[in-house]
């Protein structure tokens, strides 16, 4: 069970930073020179993902993207919170019957 609590937090981690950089491509819409942030994910044996933020190559504004990576970002969220309260009333579930 402890696999799947921590498969889930890094999700919620990922989706936290990825919320974060999208937010921050947004908020500096117009500044010139700004390189938008963007998240790399990489899966992270033997279960979940670690996020790393990098800046792009060149600067340039890409809202649609950004929109785009907030709206995903959000939902990535909402499914790993989903697992993670799921697994823990399991594992609760679990625990009161051997008690």
């Amino acid at each position: 069970m402890t696999s799947i609590l921590s498969t889930s937090l890094s999700g919620i981690n990922a989706a936290q930073l990825s919320m974060s950089a999208s937010a921050t491509n947004i908020a500096n819409l117009g500044v010139d020179g700004f390189r938008r942030e963007q998240v790399q994910l990489t899966a992270d044996a033997p279960a979940g993902v670690t996020a790393t933020l990098g800046q792009a190559a060149n600067p340039g504004e890409d809202l649609a993207a950004d929109v785009v990576g907030l709206l995903q970002a959000k939902n990535a969220m909402l499914a790993n919170v989903a697992v993670f309260r799921s697994a823990a009333s399991t594992t609760g579930s679990l625990l009161d019957t051997f008690a």
